[in-house]
């Protein structure tokens, strides 16, 4: 049930209140000292504070409401406290809203507006609750994630790809074939060294292979071989990437580009673990996991006749599908902080709340890949140790409270604040220039994430 701690030296104080909440189940629990608030705070599950600010009745300068304020934000630095002040304590209720109280009243107090204030506070609170508790849920995953597998370096934030990482751990000790699929730059060769690293064949080698990147006649020779004057020019023997993988994992990237006699010899390699180097006779046999990766739609290459249906069955025992960076937008700031640590020039510089709002809403078509030679750009111009939009090469993205009437809040702003402040609310409210309550609204909106 909803609770509220009404702290007050006048009983009747306290009787009205509970009989004014109780009309919308709101439970009240009540104390007339700030020592007695306080004890109370330390034992029950307390949804909001409602004080005084004058507790002995030589004196009226407030300053025992301030002490009590002060105490509860100490102790209990999440909890939404309402300021019940005489019109003398108004200019000491201002600063301490500003200082992260959720509201302020005069006695004597409006019965609907105070009954609005509280259910706001109250729903609020439970929603930020439910939001603390789904982010510690994610934080979980991801530290479990990161003491059950080696993640090769592998920085991420969001849910989605914490699924892909998941997946790739799973399949990781069966020895079948495996495709990932996503666009380019998602970051699919970093899945396939996951899967590499935590396989029954890590210790063996790790070998990568682009299906794309080179001309039609070389293809058979980098994956089988070649003897010496198989082909003009091949003036010594030529260990192909299957041999070379004897033992490992052998990745082969845009694999949708690979010409209909290398799939065709592919597939033998896959049925029987047997092949030929160009210009031998002799048969080979190795043993090799294939991991393959595309960002090509095999199923409608297949309907146009450009990709042997047998072919992507052997290749897609398991498949594993990496959402664009668009989709996984947690991801963005984790790794763009990540690449301004790992450049040289970057160090000791930080990224602006101008900056991080234009990293967050950027489109990153070119994905992980785009957002990682952003950031070495960024490093490389930035002539201070501040980041701004321009040193990223991308439009500065207005702040969004200034649309709506000023309602609709500012992400990147929030999440930065928070994350400055240590995730305690009055301390980035503070810092916002906002009251609680407002903050508790944005962070509700939002869904945002805090620690």
């Amino acid at each position: 049930m909803r609770t509220v701690l009404v702290i007050d030296d006048n009983p009747a104080v306290g009787t009205a209140l509970d009989l004014l909440f109780g009309l919308r189940e709101i439970r009240v629990i009540t104390a007339q000292s700030p020592d007695e608030g306080l004890e109370l705070l330390g034992r029950e599950d307390i949804g909001l504070v409602l004080q005084d600010m004058n507790f002995t009745a030589d004196t009226t300068s407030g300053e025992e409401g301030v002490a009590l304020f002060r105490a509860i934000r100490a102790r209990h630095p999440d909890l939404p406290i309402i300021l019940l002040t005489a019109w003398t304590h108004l200019d000491i209720a201002v600063d301490l809203a500003k200082a992260g109280a959720a509201d302020y009243l005069a006695k004597p107090w409006d019965d609907q507006k105070l009954l609005a204030s509280v259910e706001n506070l109250l729903e609020l609170g439970a929603s930020t609750r439910e939001v603390s508790r789904l982010h510690e849920q994610r934080r979980k995953l991801q530290r479990d994630l990161e003491a059950r597998y080696d993640l090769r370096g592998l920085v991420f934030g969001s849910e989605p790809l914490a699924r892909v990482i998941e997946l790739a751990g799973q399949v990781a000790r069966a020895d079948v074939p495996v495709l990932i699929t996503g666009p380019n730059g998602a970051g699919k060769e970093k899945i396939a060294e996951i899967i590499q690293a935590n396989s029954s064949v890590k210790s063996g080698p790790f070998v990568t292979l682009n299906c794309g990147a080179l001309p039609t006649e070389l293809i058979e020779a980098e994956l089988f071989g070649a003897d010496a004057g198989a082909y003009t020019g091949a003036n010594k023997m030529r260990e192909g990437k299957f041999e070379a993988a004897d033992g490992g994992t052998l990745f082969l990237d845009e694999i949708g580009n690979l010409p209909p006699a290398g799939q065709m010899k592919l597939l033998r390699v896959l049925e029987t673990g047997r092949f030929e180097r160009l210009g031998s006779n002799r048969e080979r046999q190795v043993k090799v996991r294939v991991i393959s990766a595309t960002n090509a739609d095999l199923p409608t290459m297949i309907r146009d006749g450009r990709f042997r249906e047998d072919l992507y069955y052997r290749l897609n025992t398991i498949q594993i599908d990496i959402p664009p960076l668009a989709e996984r937008r947690d991801d963005v700031l984790p790794l763009a902080r990540h690449f301004l640590r790992d450049n040289p020039l970057g160090q000791g510089k930080r990224l602006s709340e101008e900056a991080e709002r234009a990293l967050y809403a950027h489109a990153w078509p070119g994905n992980v890949r785009e957002l990682r030679n952003t950031l070495q750009r960024a490093a490389l111009l930035a002539r201070g140790d501040s980041i701004g939009a321009a040193d990223l090469g991308l439009p500065a993205a207005p702040p969004p409270s200034a649309a709506n009437g000023g309602e609709e809040p500012d992400r990147i702003a929030i999440e930065a604040a928070l994350e400055r402040a240590g995730g305690v609310l009055a301390q980035a409210a503070g810092e916002l220039g906002l009251s609680r309550q407002a903050l508790y609204r944005r962070l509700e909106r939002l869904g945002i994430k805090r620690d």
